[in-house]
């Protein structure tokens, strides 16, 4: 009995030993190509039969041969050399053979500083500083820059007061102002840097210099800007005589996200779908009509104003043309055809009916 039992042991162990063999071994026509740097298996043997598959055969086709593929590329991994790190076992990949793509397009290079560019077009080239010097106050190594570094003055409990200045100015105050003064300027240095590299143009930039000769567009300019620089964006400023509002930006525009909402997003493209199915007419047909109409009749009694006007100009004009003015403001010479005069035979301008030199007889 007890030698059948160890024999089944074996042949249990035997068993399962097989088995774990066949499931780790895996046959190929074409050997795998591997790329342990990516973790990558290139499989070029054909996958056939799986066009004659569909359904769920043809899932599990699918998800054996990713499992075998998988199973050698953990092979291979095997293979390589190992270490421990931090309680772990980790294996040391190789350097890639296969280059892939990147997904972002490679950074552009930083562009140059407005001092970079002066010094490179004068030929001066930056000099290495050690980060380290000797403070002679403290007698030791200290850094050039930053906490606890040599030479600060910021430390100092006393502060001479140079000559020629206000012996009632307090120093440490000025002192202060003057460092805060430096970051700003540098803080301003490095925002104009940013915008000539995108090439942004400051209000400084856009007309409005602080010197020189400024145009009356320029003026006004700068102006408008100096107005809406208030907190309220010169709403409670106060106006000259005369002067215009200022002209604001405008209404902006706005936009639906390209991702946002869809359920209003539906709504409207419905809304608009039952529009234009509706039968009915969206427009006031008597409206536009009554609308039309008062066009029509502007137009109308504009043109005959128009024509009216005409008519008067030209009924204003003299009809005796050519004849000179007198001393007097008179004109000269016999009177024309159209002319009235006393006395004047009536196929020469006199009345109906009127002798020379006389009246009408009854």
């Amino acid at each position: 009995m007890a030698a059948s039992s160890a024999e089944e042991v074996l042949a249990r162990a035997e068993k399962a030993e097989a088995e774990k063999l066949r499931l780790i071994t895996v046959h190929k026509d074409l050997e795998l190509e591997f790329d342990l740097g990516n973790l990558l298996a290139i499989d070029p043997n054909p996958p056939t039969g799986l066009r004659q598959q569909s359904g769920r055969g043809l899932e599990e086709r699918l998800l054996g041969l990713a499992r075998d593929n998988t199973q050698l590329l953990i092979n291979q991994l095997w293979q390589l050399p190992t270490e421990r790190v931090e309680e772990a076992v980790v294996a040391k990949l190789p350097e890639p053979s296969l280059r892939l793509p990147r997904e972002k397009p490679l950074p552009k290079p930083r562009p140059l500083t407005r001092w970079q560019q002066f010094a490179q077009l004068k030929g001066i080239r930056p000099r290495k500083k050690t980060s380290l010097v000797w403070d002679e106050a403290s007698k030791q190594w200290r850094r050039r820059w930053g906490y606890q570094r040599a030479r600060d003055d910021t430390k100092d409990w006393l502060i001479e007061v140079p000559g020629g200045a206000d012996p009632n100015e307090d120093q440490f105050a000025k002192r202060l102002q003057a460092k805060k003064e430096r970051v700003a300027k540098n803080e301003l240095n490095r925002l104009r840097n940013i915008a000539r590299a995108h090439k942004v143009h400051l209000p400084s930039q856009g007309g409005m210099h602080p010197t020189g000769h400024q145009s009356k567009e320029e003026l006004g300019r700068a102006m408008q800007v100096a107005k809406v620089s208030t907190a309220s964006v010169g709403r409670f400023q106060e106006r000259l005589p005369k002067e215009k509002p200022p002209r604001g930006p405008g209404k902006k525009r706005q936009f639906q996200p390209n991702i946002g909402d869809f359920a209003a997003e539906k709504k409207g493209q419905l809304e608009l779908l039952r529009v234009m199915n509706s039968k009915k007419p969206q427009m006031d047909v008597t409206r536009a009509t009554n609308k039309q109409m008062r066009e029509e009749d502007r137009e109308e009694a504009a043109k005959k104003r128009k024509m009216a006007k005409g008519s008067n100009r030209k009924g204003h004009g003299d009809k005796r043309k050519g004849r000179p003015l007198g001393p007097g403001g008179k004109r000269k010479g016999p009177p024309g055809p159209g002319s009235k005069r006393k006395g004047g035979m009536a196929g020469l301008g006199g009345k109906k009916g009127q002798r020379q030199g006389g009246k009408r007889r009854k």
